[in-house]
């Protein structure tokens, strides 16, 4: 599967064991993450340690490489600990992924060996990028780069300048290049004050005028340097969105649990009846767990029908591509929809910080404003089921 001939010991471990064997520190840890407003440095280090930032690196650079619906499945058992850690995981893995489109020797150069990658950064090409002699002048403020306080590599996307003007493609739109920084050559700017996932620490960071040769560069719209079903140009979108949704089914099975713990211990003012024994409380919860697990089956479903069809190579992707992403868009919404129910359900005893249900709740409120939960995911789709090609990227 990988580029080159390098041998490299196989390093797959069982990412959802190691997942849930953290559960506990991480669990332990939630309340001084939400203070601290990022990753705590003792849970980073057991995340790497684990493998659990990394599981896209490709294999040869000395990752392990792993199938979409593993990470999936890792991505969700973290997230239903803390959701703000399952996303920096999330987002980690995304960025190793990334490294699929750079020459093995350079991502080994970045990775180390044994291979410790902690990747942050953005999709968004917030950057721009002026090319001179060797690579490019770089400068640009990016925001949302969850986990930078312990990344050891940044991924920049930018926009190719012309002198003062962008650099055009021959389709029209302006020319993109991501760059790949040090932490040491950006400056963290502390802007995370927010309602929810406040444990992420997703700072912006400045680059100014930094030097970044052309072998640091890559573009995801361009053939990747591995090859393999994980590297296929139609899979990326969904690779990535997949992993948005389970954090999402991970924080609404948390809240879940949450609040059968919640219910058979905690009344209200108006009735010294435990909540569990209420008819009301038990419908709500039996319609909330419905349609989380009828929500995930969606989404499990439709990536291994996807996987099976890039695999075999044998027709087009198209259609299982949009009910992949309709899947996944659709996860995001029922899981807001799960924990609501829950949520209001318990009364006024969720409000309390006292009980995780409460963070679960600003938490899953938060995730579904990520782009592969934008309303739009479902119009794009309806295009492809009408026989249309939607305009933007991954369809």
């Amino acid at each position: 599967m990988a580029a080159d001939d390098h041998q490299y010991p196989d390093p797959t471990v069982d990412v959802v064991t190691a997942a849930m064997r953290l559960a506990p520190l991480i669990l332990a840890a939630r309340e001084e993450g939400e203070q601290i407003r990022r990753v705590p440095p003792r849970v980073a280090k057991a995340l790497a340690a684990a493998g659990l930032l990394q599981m896209f690196l490709p294999r040869s650079m000395g990752g392990p490489e792993l199938d979409p619906l593993t990470v999936f499945s890792a991505i969700e058992e973290i997230s239903k600990a803390d959701g703000s850690i399952g996303w920096c995981a999330m987002i980690a893995t995304d960025v190793s992924y990334f490294l699929g489109w750079v020459p093995a020797e350079i991502g080994r150069q970045f990775s180390g060996q044994p291979a410790d990658f902690r990747g942050a950064g953005s999709l968004r090409p917030l950057g721009r990028a002026y090319p001179v002699d060797g690579g490019y002048r770089v400068r640009g403020r990016w925001n949302f780069a969850s986990g930078i306080d312990y990344a050891n590599r940044l991924y920049c996307p930018c926009i190719v300048m012309d002198g003062d003007k962008p650099q055009l493609t021959e389709a029209g739109p302006p020319r993109v290049r991501a760059m790949w920084l040090s932490p040491d050559q950006a400056t963290i700017k502390d802007t995370w004050s927010v309602v929810g996932m406040r444990g992420t620490g997703s700072q912006d960071f400045v680059v100014n005028d930094v030097f970044v040769p052309d072998a640091h560069t890559c573009f995801l719209g361009e053939p990747a340097a591995e090859r393999g079903p994980l590297y296929h140009p139609r899979l990326v979108i969904v690779t990535l969105f997949s992993l948005a949704a389970a954090n999402s089914l991970g924080i609404a099975r948390g809240a879940v649990e949450a609040f059968i713990d919640l219910a058979s211990s905690e009344n209200s003012t108006a009735s010294t009846t435990v909540l569990r024994e209420r008819p009301f409380v038990q419908a709500r919860l039996g319609e909330a767990e419905a349609i989380l697990n009828a929500a995930r089956a969606y989404v499990v479903d439709s990536v291994i029908t996807l996987w099976d069809v890039v695999c075999n190579g044998t027709s087009d992707p198209s259609i299982a591509i949009a009910q992949a992403r309709l899947a996944i868009v659709h996860a995001m919404h029922e899981a807001v929809r799960s924990v609501d129910l829950v949520f209001h359900a318990a009364g006024t005893n969720a409000i309390y910080c006292r009980n995780p249900l409460e963070r679960y709740f600003r938490d899953i409120h938060v995730a579904v404003q990520h782009n592969s939960a934008f309303p739009a995911q479902y119009e794009s789709a309806g295009k492809v089921l009408m026989g249309l090609r939607p305009a933007d990227m991954g369809w």
